[in-house]
């Protein structure tokens, strides 16, 4: 068993003993999650595998949230929140701005991009770095924005 799905199933104990109802619903759904996607692969997922669920999770989580904040519906955006709380607490933390800053930067110097034309370049360079720390569409706004 992977070290992310001990964990998770740890925590997952820890709640039931808390009789924490709201985290041990969340840890469930993604485990159902993480299962799905075994039972579909016919593979046990490693660590990679369960953190990019777990990303993929998160990010179904963040777009919920911004369509129910537009729709105005505070109660279910706390319930949301919440879950993508449990979700992050079990994947790298994310990286701040400065940092994805730098990161696009450098791989900028290393390619030496100089216009739109080589983002697919810079994309390709930083990406990797990422992985799992800051979303696609972050990068690409700030490469856009580094490179006008």
């Amino acid at each position: 068993m992977s070290k992310l799905k001990t964990q998770l199933q740890s925590a997952l104990k820890e709640a039931m003993k808390a009789r924490d109802s709201k985290v041990r619903n969340a840890i469930r759904l993604l485990n159902s999650a993480i299962k799905q996607v075994e039972i579909d692969t016919r593979t046990a997922l490693d660590d990679e595998g369960v953190q990019a669920v777990l990303q993929k999770e998160a990010k179904q989580y963040r777009e919920t949230i911004a369509e129910l904040e537009a729709a105005g519906r505070a109660e279910e955006i706390a319930s949301a929140r919440f879950d993508l709380e449990v979700i992050e607490r079990f994947l790298p933390s994310r990286l701040t701005e400065d940092e994805l800053r730098q990161i696009v930067r450098r791989a900028i110097d290393e390619t030496g991009a100089s216009s739109m034309r080589e983002m697919g370049e810079i994309m390709r360079a930083v990406m990797p770095q990422v992985r799992g720390r800051a979303d696609g569409k972050e990068v690409n706004s700030l490469v856009k924005e580094i490179l006008s």
